[in-house]
Parts: C-alpha cells; structure tokens; sequence
C-alpha cells in the first residue's frame, strides 16, 4: 500500500513548530514510572474516558517491558498514541492523579504514554495486533477517517472483519491531522498512527464524500454503517463586510496551516472566541512569529470556556486579551482587503451601543463554533438529531434509531475531545461484535 504520509505536503507550515513535550528517554521514563504508587482504586483510570488502566501500562514501563506496556494502551485505546499527545490530561487522567491532593507534582502519564506507544508503531510491535482469520466476515462502513472512525474500523478488522473508511479529504486522521496544534501534534504523526490501523487491513478510500443519499446507497450493501462525521462548516458573526478575504474561520484556518503554507500576518491578528480552539489559534499565531496577537471574547476571561492552563499558555507566549468585546464590523480598502474591525464594549455578550472602536488588522480568525451535518445524517432512514443538531444514538452501543447505523464523536456530543471520539467507536464496534455473537 502507498505511504500515506507521501500524501502530505513537505514545506508545511506546521513544521515551524517544536515540540511542547518532547519524547522522555529510556531514563526519564523509567524515573517518572518509578514514580507511581499502582494505586488500587487508580481514580487515573475513572478519568479516562477510554478506561486505559494506567497503573499497569505504566508499572511495565518501570520494570522495562516497553512493549507490553503499548499493547496494554492499545487493548483499551487503538489510537492512544494520538491521545497520548492531544488528551487535555491535566483535566482527565493527571488531574486525578493522587499526588494532586498531596500536593505533589502528579505522575505524567500522557508522557509515559507517548513513550510506550511510539515503540507500537514499528514494525516489530505490529505482530501484537494482527488479524484474526475467520471464514465469513462481516462487512461495516465507515463515513469518514477521523479518530471514531478509525477505532470503530480497527477494533473489527482484528476481529476479522472487513472495514472500509470513505474519507473526503486527501488525506486520513480526521482533526488529528488537519486541527490538532502543530506543538502537540503534527499531521505527519497522525497519517502514521492512521496508516499503522489501515494496515490491520482498513480499505480507505480518500477523496470519497458521500451526502444523505451516497451514505444510503451503501446500507444494503454493508452489515453495519459508523458515522464519524465530525462537525460542519466554522460559523460566521454575521458582521457587516465579514465575507472576504482577512476573515476566516478558525478551523479552516488550522488546516492551511497543518496541510499548506501560509503567511505570517503582519500586524495585529484578531482571534474571535474563548474556547480551546481559539486559544490554539491564538497560541499559533505567536509561534508563527506574529508581532501582536488578541482574543477578543464577548465576556470575561475568567467565562472563557478554554482550559486553564491552555489560557495561561497563551499569556506567557504574549497572547493579550480583548475581553467584554464584540466585533460589530469590519473595514476594508478599496481593493476589498481587510484593513481592522470596529469593536464595540459588551454588556451580557451583547454590543453597547455607540461604543465601537477601530482595531486595525489584515487578518481576523473566527473561533466560534462550527456548524452539524444535519442534512447528510437527517437524510438517513431513522437517524434522528437533537434539538442542538447531534445525531442520537444509544449512551451505551452508540446506535442510531435504525439498528444498522451507529454514530461517534463530533457529531453526537457538538464537539469534545479525541479520545471521547475513540471511546465512541471502540464501544461501538464492541456493541456489534457482541449482537453478531448472540
């Protein structure tokens, strides 16, 4: 098969980037590892939404089984290399970490994780997760190559089960490859951890968008369909002269940047919003080298939705904030190029009249929010969404309202993190194998 990483781009401007937390070496994973106190009721393993038992992993890497230590992450997690990187740790395992209350420096366990896991993307790590041969296996489908996706397909082809991912994009990896921050993550290492689980015998076909009617059409031709869909298009402000060029949205951005080359902005850069993504934004645009960078939220910062130590990252990388501030509309020369924006003071998220002040900036990001594919998922029979656009499915199984579709990620929880996507298609896939078994 073809070398998926081939397919990126070399002169990327995510490669600007260093690393935030590097790899531990063999000695400083083994010191932290010592660390652990294998706790027996490990509230680590509570906090993780894919339930890795991380005492163990981690004991293995103490006493030198490195490997073991990776099979015992993937058994639970087949993307927790990915995870390794991206989780938001200091909310989920490590702040549950009983040093916390001790007030000691907890263990590190998404570094421990990275460590364990890069070892299983080798060829020598690949004999652990080999398919099982069976006679007549099942056929699923899956729409789209996200992190849902990619563990649903995983998970059933090493049960045997033959798994096709249609992928619209390029490239596969879903937000792990175009909307990860590059310092966490960059789209290389996210095509290799995709490439490793299609080599377990995925068919992926990229270039493949299907609508309502595409997805459909595959039904009677497939034993079990998986929606990883993820979310829509980023959402507009609705500000006068907002529709041009300077104003973008904020994960359409992310991606010129990870897949392409940009640009470093000159001037001040406006980031719209307070939540994760927009503090990433805001934190990559400093590391680009941008001489002024500002979030401007509609209320305070201590409302802002993002983590707090991603909002602290931010401040020391000199990341200002515009708080109590909304852009009412935008200026543009005559050429149609965006020359600043007029924000207005805020009171309850809301513009006070008369109060508008001309920012200058050729460059304006919109961190606020993305739109749901309602229209392809509404468009399958007994596929039903919420009142906030979110495909229903069962808390348990992930399946839909018609038992052949289940669903993950994204587009049933509006957007929350990748391992809450990877849990979805493990338990999924496990939901089908168990009705298959029955």
């Amino acid at each position: 098969m073809q070398n998926l990483i081939d397919l990126l781009k070399a002169d990327r401007a995510e490669e600007t980037f260093g690393d935030k937390k590097p790899l531990y070496t063999p000695a400083e994973a083994h010191a932290e590892a010592e660390r652990c106190l294998y706790c027996t009721d490990a509230p680590c393993i509570k906090a993780c939404p894919t339930a890795i038992d991380i005492p163990t992993f981690i004991k293995k890497i103490a006493s030198g089984n490195v490997k073991g230590s990776a099979k015992k992450i993937l058994e639970q997690n087949l993307l927790g290399y990915s995870c390794s990187r991206v989780c938001p740790v200091e909310e989920l395992c490590v702040g549950d970490c009983v040093y916390n209350g001790w007030e000691r420096e907890p263990i590190q366990i998404g570094r421990l994780q990275r460590y364990a896991t890069e070892t299983a993307l080798n060829a020598d790590a690949k004999a652990h997760f080999s398919p099982k041969q069976i006679a007549s296996p099942k056929k699923v489908a899956c729409i789209g190559a996200g992190p849902g996706s990619l563990a649903f397909a995983g998970v059933l082809a090493l049960e045997g089960h033959k798994a096709t991912i249609f992928e619209k994009r390029s490239v596969p990896g879903g937000l792990n490859t175009t909307g990860i921050a590059p310092y966490k993550l960059k789209a290389k290492d996210a095509v290799r951890e995709a490439e490793w689980i299609v080599d377990m015998g995925v068919e992926l076909k990229l270039g493949s968008e299907l609508d309502g009617a595409g997805v459909a059409a595959l039904l009677p031709h497939y034993d079990a369909i998986f929606l990883g869909l993820g979310l829509g298009e980023d959402t507009s402000l609705g500000a006068t002269n907002e529709a041009g060029e300077g104003v973008i949205g904020a994960t359409a951005w992310i991606e010129q940047m990870k897949l392409g080359t940009i640009s470093k902005p000159k001037g001040t850069v406006l980031i719209v919003g307070g939540g994760n993504t927009a503090i990433d934004v805001a934190r990559e645009c400093a590391g680009l080298g941008c001489e002024d960078v500002a979030m401007v939220y509609r209320r305070g910062v201590a409302e802002m939705s993002g983590y707090a130590h991603e909002l602290e990252g931010a401040r020391i990388e000199g990341v200002r904030f515009i708080p109590h501030a909304v852009i009412t509309s935008f200026v543009r020369n005559e050429a149609g190029a965006l020359t600043g924006a007029m924000v207005a003071d805020a009171k309850d998220g809301k513009a006070v009249a008369g109060s508008e002040k001309l920012v200058p900036c050729e460059l304006c990001i919109l961190a606020i929010g993305q739109s749901k594919l309602r229209a392809l998922a509404s468009a399958l029979p007994d596929v039903t969404l919420d009142a906030k656009g979110c495909v229903v499915v069962d808390g348990k199984t992930r399946q839909t309202g018609n038992p052949k579709i289940f669903a993950g990620g994204d587009c049933i929880n509006g957007g929350k993190e990748v391992v809450n996507a990877v849990a979805d298609g493990r338990d999924a896939a496990r939901a089908l194998l168990q009705s298959w078994a029955q």
